[in-house]
């Protein structure tokens, strides 16, 4: 099976993600190939319901100095503990292409997860990282960030989203 990112109208998007229970070889593989569809799709989170595979996992990519490379990092069964503050930023998803909206989401968050070696780790985000992890876990909800938009606002993109579903 050819491994692609998924886009909105396929219902894998939609469901609940299931827990990951073997930390192995096999989530490390899932891992990388993640951060190279994630890297070649220009993008800096992914989610494993975004390339059709229904488990809590997600990976993220964000570069911490201009013009370096981007710092890799994978989650196993995140959730987040605590959240502070608040804010609004562009987001964009790369299984709703074209569309960008500014979201309002929680500025600080405390996430508890695992490692690819099954260890638990617990860490305050701010700024990028904590939008990041936000969006993607949202994925394992089954949850796109168009959801979270005002009605009125959904209602305007109602046509690009069709139209997008249909691809």
């Amino acid at each position: 099976m050819e491994e692609r990112i998924r886009i909105i109208g396929d219902p894998v998007l939609r469901g609940k993600a299931s827990a990951v229970e073997r930390f192995n070889d096999a989530l490390k593989d899932l891992a990388y190939l993640m951060y190279e569809l994630m890297i070649e799709a220009e993008g800096v989170g992914l989610a494993a319901p975004q390339i059709g595979r229904s488990l809590r996992f997600l990976v993220t990519g964000l570069p911490r100095e201009e013009g370096e490379e981007a710092d890799l990092r994978a989650y196993a069964n995140p959730v987040i503990i605590e959240s502070e503050g608040s804010c609004a930023m562009e987001e964009g998803c790369l299984s709703v292409p074209e569309i960008r909206e500014d979201l309002e989401r929680p500025e600080r968050i405390l996430l508890s997860w695992r490692t690819l070696e099954g260890e638990e780790r617990q860490h305050w985000f701010d700024g990028l990282d904590a939008r990041v992890l936000q969006h993607e876990l949202d994925h394992l909800e089954g949850i796109l960030f168009v959801d979270r938009l005002s009605p009125a606002r959904r209602s305007m993109l109602k046509g690009r989203l069709n139209r997008l579903q249909q691809r």
